[in-house]
């Protein structure tokens, strides 16, 4: 099966974001958005929601983009589904795609989990409070990880990798 991965950018209290209204990456640090596009375009495809898709505007350069909408609504030049997560990881296998990195935002990192098809989690743990905001998962879940590795991405920011134990 496809490797299937979560990557993540979250304030130390475990926050995604500020407001689920407004969205944005704009306060991770640079060191997370090099990791982040590193690590995606060496996986080829992404997964998103339609509203992270939205806060990005564009299709993500040198990556298969697959935004993931219950809406059906259509964007230009990216896939858009609403399909099982093992149905998408099928046919993204078929089609010759080793790994897809899963980006976001809560609600499809949740339903991802709940699939039991996500093999690693990316976390980067950005040196910042927000209180409130949006977490990284919408959902109850009891998952058990074993953490792999910690990188010191630059003075202040941190790198989980975890893989999932089933």
């Amino acid at each position: 099966m496809i490797h299937t991965f979560i990557i993540a950018a979250q304030t130390v209290d475990g926050f995604i974001a500020k407001d689920p209204s407004e969205i944005s990456t704009a306060w991770t640090s640079g060191a997370d958005k090099k990791f982040f596009v590193e690590r995606t375009k060496k996986a080829g495809v992404v997964v998103m929601g339609s509203k992270t898709f939205e806060t990005i505007g564009k299709p993500l350069k040198d990556r298969l983009t697959i935004v993931y909408s219950r809406r059906g609504k259509a964007y230009e030049d990216v896939e858009t589904t609403a399909k099982h997560p093992k149905d998408i990881l099928g046919e993204l296998e078929q089609r010759g795609f080793r790994e897809a990195a899963i980006c976001g935002g809560a609600s499809i990192y949740s339903l991802f989990l709940e699939a039991g098809v996500v093999d690693t989690l990316y976390i980067t743990i950005e040196p910042k409070i927000f209180g409130s905001g949006v977490k990284l998962f919408d959902k109850k879940l009891h998952i058990d990880l074993e953490l792999v590795s910690t990188t010191q991405l630059s003075e202040n920011v941190l790198l989980l990798e975890y893989k999932i134990i089933r």
